[in-house]
């Protein structure tokens, strides 16, 4: 319907806005939004007028529309403690979708989100996840430069800024670091300070586990990243900083700044970065990530794509959240993968 903090609220589902799943199938030439479904009927028909869906395909309940429709793509962007519920009812539907795009995080449980892939596996259904800087072309050309062309050779250090809250934002953080470097975390040590702007701001009726916080990870390369999420929107930036043998890289969103310095007889020389014209921004980048996303899914239907988002890949970042909740709790450095019964800890988010 649209993202708070980026909109008007007074627009939000009231109009067409081109960041959101909907705005991406609007804008994918190949593919049509025909049916919709909520649990509360005048959100279910503010977004039906705003986006043109007749009242017979306006559904109460995913269920009755997912039994009574012939899909080949459902996209989920309920609240992340439903996503595995829906996106297994979705996949097991009489509907039988061939692509699931799923809002992230994947899950609020690491085992509910393994059985979200498992069971997408079963029914042989891809299931993409929308961590939107995978869909975003700089992003996607610097993951190119550092894997492919080995531009800061091998990466030492990462330290990460973003706002609050852990799962709702530091999820985009941690897929972007993990996308980057193709690593899997080892060990991660957290700390939660129990705040959440997220739950005044979208006048929600109930609370929830989400909380700012952070902490470090050792990655099974060695590489040491830290992570500080501590910090309402107003007063945060996107910020990434690397650290390899070759060089090193600067990376701000909100402010629209990518630097990047070669490092020649033990002095780093900035220059500019090949390849890439610009730095990333919400306004151009961002925006365009969900058509981007509707258009991978669109490849994904017609066999031209491989899944560069694909479930397996999230669940990376979901287990470093919920390791940094059982490390600040128990007081302990937690080791990925989580073994059972850690994989079954809820962490609740909007």
């Amino acid at each position: 319907m649209g993202i708070l903090g980026m909109h008007d609220a007074e627009a939000i589902g009231n109009e067409k806005i081109d960041a959101s799943h909907a705005g991406g199938y609007e804008n994918a030439p190949q593919l049509e939004l025909v049916a919709v479904a909520d649990v509360e009927e005048e959100s279910l028909d503010t977004f039906g007028e705003a986006w043109d869906i007749p009242p017979d395909r306006r559904y109460v309940g995913h269920e009755s529309m997912l039994a009574n429709e012939d899909l080949d793509v459902v996209s989920v962007c309920t609240p992340s403690f439903l996503h595995d519920r829906h996106v297994i009812d979705a996949a097991e539907s009489s509907a039988d979708p061939d692509v699931i795009w799923c809002e992230k995080p994947i899950a609020s449980q690491v085992s509910a989100a393994h059985e979200m892939v498992e069971t997408c596996n079963q029914t042989d259904t891809e299931l993409v996840v929308n961590h939107s800087f995978r869909f975003t072309n700089k992003l996607q050309q610097l993951h190119h430069l550092i894997q492919d062309r080995n531009l800061l050779g091998d990466i030492r250090s990462v330290s990460t800024q973003y706002r609050m809250e852990l799962m709702r934002n530091s999820t985009h953080l941690l897929d972007t670091v993990l996308y980057l470097l193709d690593v899997q975390a080892d060990q991660v040590s957290g700390y939660i300070n129990g705040q959440n702007e997220a739950v005044e701001s979208l006048g929600a009726k109930e609370t929830v586990d989400d909380a700012g916080g952070g902490g470090h990870i050792v990655m099974n390369d060695g590489t040491f990243v830290t992570v500080d999420c501590t910090i309402p929107r107003n007063m945060s930036s996107m910020t990434l900083s690397f650290i390899g043998t070759e060089g090193k890289l600067y990376l701000n969103n909100d402010d629209g700044e990518w630097r990047y310095w070669t490092l020649e007889n033990g002095e780093h020389v900035e220059k500019p970065l090949p390849e890439i014209d610009g730095a990333w921004t919400w306004d151009d980048d961002y925006q365009e990530s969900f058509l981007n996303a509707a258009l991978h899914v669109q490849n994904l239907l017609l066999g031209e794509s491989e899944n560069h988002s694909p479930g397996t890949e999230a669940l990376r970042s979901l287990e470093i959240i919920v390791a940094f909740y059982l490390s600040h709790y128990t007081g302990s450095t937690v080791d990925i993968p989580l073994k059972q019964p850690l994989r079954e800890i809820t962490v609740t988010s909007w």
